[in-house]
């Protein structure tokens, strides 16, 4: 899915970003350029940002599964 329009880039890109380190817009935009022109996804590039956060908030996840 598309994310930023002005650096075309993805929601891969950018969650490649976050897996990298970047933690907050500002960081994003340092690394790869989201949210740095236009601001318009910005809105988004927080809810991926948070979902990150969350799910390393977490801990390990474990589906159950039942037995075949």
């Amino acid at each position: 899915m598309l994310v930023c329009h002005c650096k075309r880039l993805t929601d891969r890109d950018v969650c490649g970003a976050i897996a990298a380190g970047a933690c907050s817009g500002p960081e994003l935009a340092r690394q790869c350029g989201a949210g740095s022109v236009c601001g318009g996804c910005r809105p988004l590039l927080d809810e991926l940002l948070d979902r990150h956060e969350a799910a390393s908030d977490t801990g390990p996840r474990f589906e159950l599964s039942a037995a075949s």
